[in-house]
């Protein structure tokens, strides 16, 4: 496992970018999460996660901003991160840094591989390595 490091300015450009993107597109039982991920270009795509009524057919934010940034031909991820809007019953009412979920981790280690996620640890940003997310995963055998 590597030491988290703190956000660079870059990152918190991205933290932003998600930020904005679901404060101005949110919408109880709708949608949630925004994610942006930062490609190796250095261009930010963003994404929207898509509730439904049948949970199985939800599809992550992570996942919608990684095929942004794959349609438009990145051919690496440098870093991700996702950000929550509360509900209106919530006590608090900022929209927070959250970590991906189990699928969103198998999906970056496959689709990329030695980005860096921000996560809020306690309060504190830090930037991880994807595959420290995702101990042990499982890999095909050839």
């Amino acid at each position: 496992m590597t030491p988290p490091a703190p956000p660079t300015d870059q990152d918190r450009e991205l933290i932003d970018q998600a930020k904005q993107l679901i404060l101005n597109r949110y919408i109880e039982n709708r949608h949630h999460i925004a994610s942006a991920v930062r490609g190796a270009s250095g261009k930010v795509y963003t994404g929207l996660h898509l509730d439904t009524y049948v949970g199985r057919a939800s599809v992550c934010a992570e996942a919608v901003a990684l095929g942004q940034a794959k349609v438009a031909g990145e051919t690496g991820i440098q870093a991700i991160v996702s950000v929550r809007h509360p509900r209106p019953r919530e006590q608090h009412q900022d929209c927070k840094v959250v970590s991906p979920c189990g699928i969103c981790r198998e999906m970056l280690t496959d689709f990329a591989p030695g980005a860096v996620v921000i996560l809020d640890r306690d309060g504190a940003l830090e930037r991880v390595p994807v595959e420290d997310l995702l101990p042990a995963k499982y890999r095909r055998h050839p």
